[in-house]
């Protein structure tokens, strides 16, 4: 996949995981670097742990997983922004 492909899968997967996470976005370059994160965590789970392919193209099975693994990285993220703040 391009870099373009990859941004543009982020850019969804960080907005449908920030909106299901939290109740709103993060801002646009969060969600980009959540959801392309949330892409590559997500790849790695499916391959490895469901023994099924992870990212495999600009197709909605991607965005699934993308935004699956998006979603436990914002969870993630949330639970160590928090400690900080404590």
């Amino acid at each position: 996949m391009s870099i373009i492909a990859w941004l543009v899968l982020g850019l969804a997967a960080g907005f449908i995981s920030s909106r299901i996470v939290n109740g709103s976005g993060d801002g646009f370059v969060m969600d980009i670097a959540l959801g392309v994160a949330g892409a590559f965590v997500g790849g790695c789970l499916f391959n490895h742990y469901f023994g099924v392919n992870g990212i495999t193209g600009l197709n909605i099975y991607s965005l699934a997983v993308a935004a699956t693994g998006a979603a436990a990285v914002l969870l993630i993220y949330h639970l160590v922004s928090r400690r900080k703040n404590i």
